[in-house]
Order: structure tokens, then sequence, then C-alpha cells
């Protein structure tokens, strides 16, 4: 169970892993664009009936537009101020997107209820909810097919280019800017997936982007910060870790044992797992 727990927290990290990858940036807002896409899907189910997992056919164009956007018309601007502003204007994404959803979803609890979220199959006798299955292969298939975009197409090479030297890359030929934009606007591709799958898993609040937030850093601090690998294993980790530290001291105590797991790696090893 904590193995396919995990990989809903690697489908989460992802994207905030990519962005600090590319443009040593930490989007304090990533929670908050992933519970857009929740949002977005129990909009489009409540409404027209679609089914949350289809409503992606929508949400993932429009959670693309909104992260290149979001990047050209902000964060660039912010970045030739000093390194603090997008880190600032991301903080206060956070706090407008909060307020947002709460004005038109009010403060209740929601959650993403087809007729398969209940539905579970048996492993060695243990049930297991059909959802966190779903959670673990789409993270697979999400790490799997990010990593060979980022190799072998020329937007992802132009990415790895930016990311590794930004003015060695401008000589070659390449927007650095327009570059960004693209790597942040498939981060946000990734937080419409992990924000369907998440309402699926969990009910949520318009407060929730910040828990999920913080479960992200976690798991991307404990891969390795910018590695694609390490983020899937880190998430692992942390489902492992949260579900082992629920068994053993109670349900209390499990995220604690969680970070706490990320206080002993950071110790050892201060790069993550898989972290240069």
């Amino acid at each position: 169970m904590g193995i396919l727990l995990g990989g809903l927290y690697s489908l989460v990290a992802l994207g905030l892993s990519l962005v600090f990858g590319v443009m040593k940036l930490i989007n304090v807002a990533h929670g908050d664009l992933v519970l857009m896409s929740t949002y977005l899907a129990f909009s489009m189910m409540t409404s027209f009936g679609l089914d949350p997992i289809l409503s992606l056919v929508i949400g993932m164009p429009v959670m693309f537009v909104i992260g290149f956007a979001i990047q050209r018309y902000l964060l660039n601007r912010a970045f030739k101020i000093s390194m603090e502003a997008p880190l600032i204007i991301a903080f206060g994404i956070s706090i407008i997107l909060q307020n947002f959803y709460q004005i038109v979803w009010t403060p209740l609890s929601r959650g993403l209820t087809p007729s398969y979220a209940m539905l579970s199959f048996s492993i060695g006798g243990l049930n297991v909810p059909l959802v966190y299955g779903l959670d673990f292969a789409v993270s697979l298939i999400v790490m799997l097919a990010l990593r060979e975009f980022m190799k072998r197409t020329y937007v992802g090479q132009a990415i790895n280019a930016a990311s590794q030297d930004r003015g060695a890359a401008q000589l070659m030929g390449i927007n650095a800017n327009r570059v960004y934009a693209f790597a942040f606007a498939i981060a946000m591709v990734l937080a419409a997936i992990a924000g369907v799958f998440l309402g699926l898993t969990f009910p949520f609040t318009p407060q929730s982007g910040v828990s999920f937030l913080i479960i992200a850093f976690g798991v991307v601090v404990l891969g390795g910060l910018g590695s694609i690998a390490g983020t899937f294993i880190g998430g692992l980790v942390m489902g492992l870790a949260q579900t082992l530290g629920g068994y053993f001291i109670g349900t209390g105590a499990q995220m604690f044992v969680a970070y706490l797991i990320v206080f002993i790696v950071l110790g050892v090893r201060p790069q993550g797992i898989f972290g240069r």
C-alpha cells in the first residue's frame, strides 16, 4: 500500500522537481496549482458529468497555457530583478489561488467520486483500492514519458541545456526565456495529471495545496532536487515511511515518521538519494 501511495506522491512532486531542476526555483505555489486541476475536474464532473480522468483532455491544455503565461509574463521578468522576486510572486499566486478557491467552491471538503473510486482489487489477500493502483501506474508512465521527452526531443534537450548553463545555451541560439516558459508549462501539465489523481484518492479543501506542497517538497528533497528518477524513488520512500509509521506507531504520527526519514537523509546525504 505504501509503494502505491508513494506513486501518487512522486506524481505530485514531478512538476516541482522539474521547475527547480531547470530554473532553480522552489515554486511555493505548486500545491495550489495542482489543486487548480483538481477543482477543474470537480467542476466538469458535477456540471457536465465528465469523468475526472477524461477531463484531463481539457485540463492539460488549460494548465499548459496557464503555466506558460505565468512563466513568460511574470516569473521571467522577476528573474531580471533578483532571485528572490520569483519566490515572492509564487507566494502571491498561492495566496490568490487559495482565496479564489474558497470564494468559488466554498471552504467545504470535496472529492472526485466516480463509480470506480469505490472499487478495490486483491493482492495476496489484501484488498487495495483501485485508485491506489491507478496512482502508481500513471506515476510510472508519466515519469518514463518525461524522461524520454527530455532525452529525445529538441525542446527537452533545450531545457536540459538551459538548466545546465543558461549563458552557453543562449550562445548556441536557444532562447532561454522561452525554454523556461515551456518547462514551467510542462510542469503544469504534470500538475494537472497529479491534481486529478489526488482528488480521486483524497478529499480536498481550498487550503489542501499547502499540505501537498510540503509532501512534494519532502519527496524531491529525498530523491534529489531536479532528478526525475530520484523524485519517483523519493515518493516511494515517503509513501512507505508514512504507511509503516502509521502501522507501528499510529496514524497520528505517520507524517512525523515520513519527515524524520527526510531529516535523516538530509543529514547523511544532503543532495538527496540521486542528487549530484
